[in-house]
């Protein structure tokens, strides 16, 4: 037999005095309604939906300008050209993309020795796919504070699912987890 809320507070309630009972009554409502959420106007989440769309489209095409630099070492002027002319490049965010792009590959060297601490094997064993993506990732964490760990964390772990090994993506979750605590401890508590 199921009881309502009512016929709960009748039963639970038995002796109790008519104030007790009346606030026990408004404390059921309280916890059973839910609380307002803040909404965005549709022009305003449109915007926010566009931008974050932007950044993720600059983050897959500057993984893959990453993973032609570890292969050819082009200089950066050459693929930023190259991957913003691209016709998949539709709807990026050419400053976020070019940001990504100098900063990793003008970095690289700090971004290595960083990532040689946090890998349990060689920097070069792994594939430049998972090594591209997760440059990218130690980048935003060191330089970017404005995008939160998580969604760096994820943007990678989602990037490697789209381009990585198999279950490439458990080692890369694995190892921006480690970089954000290191990186960003007071945040990631």
């Amino acid at each position: 037999m199921l009881l309502s809320p009512r016929s709960s507070l009748r039963t639970c309630c038995v002796g109790l005095a008519p104030e007790r009972l009346a606030a026990r009554r408004n404390l059921s409502r309280a916890l059973s309604t839910p609380l307002p959420q803040p909404t965005m106007t549709g022009a305003s989440k449109t915007r926010a939906v566009r931008a974050t769309r932007a950044r993720s489209i600059a983050r897959k095409l500057a993984m893959q300008a990453l993973y032609q630099w570890q292969l050819t070492s082009h200089p950066v002027a050459e693929l930023r050209r190259q991957f913003l002319e691209d016709e998949n490049s539709a709807g990026v965010d050419p400053e976020y993309f070019g940001e990504l792009l100098t900063g990793c590959i003008g970095g690289s060297a700090e971004i290595r020795t960083l990532l040689a601490t946090l890998l349990d094997r060689p920097l070069e064993q792994l594939d430049p796919v998972e090594a591209a993506i997760l440059m990218i990732g130690i980048f935003e964490l060191q330089h970017r504070p404005d995008v939160p760990y998580r969604v760096v964390i994820n943007e990678g772990v989602d990037l490697t699912k789209r381009f990585g090994a198999t279950d490439a993506h458990k080692y890369v979750n694995a190892v921006l987890d480690r970089a954000a605590r290191a990186l960003r401890a007071t945040e990631t508590r």
